[in-house]
């Protein structure tokens, strides 16, 4: 059982290492804490969304700015789409693949951010709210896995973990998370890091 325990902190390492290894990825996650930065400052909403795991993360995403990350500051604008109730109105009356898509038609508008969450790149749920997003002037940051799938063309900013299983993909995905809450802080709260 011990060498099972270090393979897997050591597949954990190795697609953290590959992740950090692209160089294009410390540029994408600079970018996307600009666009977050820029989305708050004017007042907009960041949402986020994915299924399962990924749901975990959105919602761990918008509860760590809606609430605080490591000192006390003023809540951020965000929300995770997962209230069940709405989620299963829709799965019933329309389709499990306009959950995410329905809720931005309603409440989303120019200005706003999606993080779209989908270690395949391939949701349909995640598809189709990206292509919402994208007609209705929403940015779109994806975090996605493997090769990023179809969302790697329909999203503003593809930061991929080329990882082969979600597991892992998810595990870096929340590293990615935590740097850009932590990103947001430093540029919105920096009496927050000295």
């Amino acid at each position: 059982m011990g060498s099972f325990v270090q393979a897997a902190f050591l597949q954990a390492q190795k697609a953290l290492e590959d992740f950090i290894g692209i160089p294009d990825n410390i540029d994408l996650m600079s970018r996307s804490v600009n666009i977050l930065v820029e989305t708050i400052k004017g007042n907009g909403t960041i949402y986020s969304c994915g299924n399962g795991g990924s749901m975990c993360d959105a919602a761990h995403f918008a509860e760590e700015l809606t609430g605080y990350f490591r000192k006390k500051r003023p809540p951020v604008r965000a929300l995770a789409i997962n209230d069940p109730s709405y989620m299963s109105c829709v799965s019933n009356d329309l389709g499990y693949e306009y959950i995410f898509s329905r809720f931005l038609e309603g409440f989303g508008k120019s200005g706003d951010t999606l993080v779209a969450l989908s270690t395949s790149g391939n949701s349909p749920n995640v598809i189709h709210a990206a292509e919402v997003a994208k007609k209705n002037g929403i940015k779109i940051i994806g975090l996605l896995g493997k090769d990023g799938g179809k969302l790697k063309k329909l999203v503003d900013i593809p930061i991929i973990v080329p990882a082969l299983t979600s597991d892992r993909i998810q595990e870096v995905h929340i590293k990615i998370i935590h740097i850009l809450v932590e990103g947001i802080e430093r540029s919105l709260y920096p009496e927050n890091y000295n």
